[in-house]
């Protein structure tokens, strides 16, 4: 298998180097040269497999000549056997014709452990056999950073740096950072939003020197092993309401449109897949592009489904180089004129085939607290605010005729105050993390300046070379 930049200026690689290097060296993200496809026949044959075969059996395609699949699996074993519960990513219904898909049990409560603890356990392996040693460079808007340190904390085979916005993600968010002490983790909080992380972390990639100098890679859904990854659990989900011959539609809360991309290419692999529906909050830029066409960025707001609060879904250039029909010219073209003019729009064609199987629904945070107390009265079910939007997307957009699953991507014990708000309940954090609170934090404030950001990963860097 190999990979090729939706910008096609930098030649195709296989997964290994893919793994490594996160984003292309042309500023674009990694696609493969061809989706694997599944028969029916092979879809029904899955069903009887548990989480982490059925991982294997999905990613062996896309990591063949580097990973095999009995290696995938073993690590997929290793990956979730410590999630709490034994179905690992347990689907549950809600009421007729809605489920929900519970992708909180992993060690941090989010939907990114399921991607990020075998993604993890893929650069040990790949680094211990090529006996390398790299600079992980993220940004975060609050569950990825949690994520990714817990699955890479205590390597000896590279250093972890990951950006927060300070100040703007919850205190179970930052504490699930702040409070992993290894020699290798480093916290920053950077006086910006998480857009201004995620530009950093664009930047600091498509600076050459800097990046060859400290072997760079990243762990953000721009590297296309944690798209991979998230894949598995929309193949999981469907098989177990009886797909391939029964279509599912599926919503998402999502904002830097990572998740839900990877429902697509699971439609795109031979799931029946009738609508894939996003969640977004008042940060609604995906929502207002999939009813106008026009991608604008405008300012963020704060709110209390931070995770969301994003204004550049990075993720939408891989659909965009899909719907284009792989023309990395008009995508270098109009990725250009997002950055220096903040908007582009795509002609009408390319924005009815994006309908054909996309919507999308922007909520309040009000009516996220309505929808949070709607579900738990009718359902008894407590949702955190991300979940909750993607409840929303499901009930406005989904067809009654086809199975409606849900992706929760949080445990709500994360963002307990508006839970709190909308139910009267204080949802309380798994056992496991009931010191969370009082444990000590370590992390630096740093201005919103590349400077700063070089600067201090240069100088850990030289301190974690002496103390070696």
């Amino acid at each position: 298998m190999k990979y090729i930049s939706t910008r096609g200026k930098t030649s195709a690689i296989d997964f290994e180097e893919v793994l490594l290097a996160g984003l292309a060296p042309d500023g674009g993200l990694y696609v493969p040269e061809n989706y694997p496809q599944f028969s029916k026949e092979q879809l029904r044959k899955m069903r009887s497999l548990t989480y982490p075969e059925l991982a294997a059996e999905i990613m062996a395609p896309f990591t063949n000549g580097c990973l095999s699949k009995m290696e995938l699996t073993e690590m997929a074993k290793q990956a979730y056997h410590g999630f709490s519960h034994t179905a690992v990513a347990p689907l549950k219904q809600i009421s007729d014709g809605v489920w929900v898909l519970e992708l909180f049990y992993g060690p941090t409560l989010a939907f990114k452990d399921y991607a990020l603890q075998i993604v993890g356990r893929m650069f040990d392996a790949v680094l211990k056999r090529t006996n390398r040693h790299i600079t992980i460079l993220g940004a975060t808007s609050g569950d990825t950073g949690s994520a990714a340190i817990e699955a890479c904390k205590g390597c000896p085979h590279l250093d972890i740096f990951i950006l927060h916005p300070h100040n703007r993600v919850s205190e179970v968010q930052r504490r699930q950072m702040t409070t992993t002490i290894a020699s290798n983790v480093y916290n920053i909080a950077l006086q910006g939003t998480f857009d201004d992380c995620q530009a950093a972390v664009k930047a600091l990639f498509a600076d050459e020197a800097f990046r060859k100098k400290h072997d760079l890679s990243a762990v953000n859904s721009i590297n296309w092993a944690r798209i991979m990854a998230q894949i598995v659990y929309y193949f999981h989900a469907a098989l177990a309401l009886g797909s391939p011959d029964r279509e599912v539609s599926f919503a998402v809360p999502t904002g830097n449109f990572g998740n839900i991309f990877a429902g697509y290419v699971a439609k795109r692999m031979g799931l029946p897949i009738r609508k894939l529906v996003l969640g977004s909050n008042e940060n609604d830029i995906l929502p207002r592009f999939l009813e106008t066409g026009v991608m604008e960025k405008r300012e963020v707001r704060p709110s209390i489904s931070p995770s969301m609060d994003i204004q550049v879904s990075s993720n939408f250039e891989r659909l965009l180089f899909e719907m284009l029909n792989r023309d990395a010219a008009e995508v270098s073209r109009l990725m250009g004129m997002f950055r220096y003019e903040n908007s582009y729009q795509v002609k009408p064609d390319v924005l009815d085939r994006i309908q054909e199987l996309f919507a999308g629904l922007r909520c309040s945070d009000e009516e996220t607290k309505a929808q949070i107390r709607d579900v738990y009265a009718a359902a008894g079910e407590l949702l955190d605010p991300h979940s909750a939007i993607g409840f929303a997307a499901a009930a406005k957009f989904c067809e009654k005729e086809v199975p409606s699953i849900v992706l929760a991507t949080a445990h709500p014990s994360k963002f307990p105050a508006p839970v709190r708000e909308a139910t009267g309940i204080t949802p309380v954090l798994p056992s496991r993390l009931s010191d969370l609170m009082t444990r000590r934090e370590s992390f630096t404030v740093l201005p919103n300046t590349l400077d700063s950001i070089k600067y201090f990963v240069e100088t850990a860097s030289q301190k974690g070379a002496l103390n070696d």
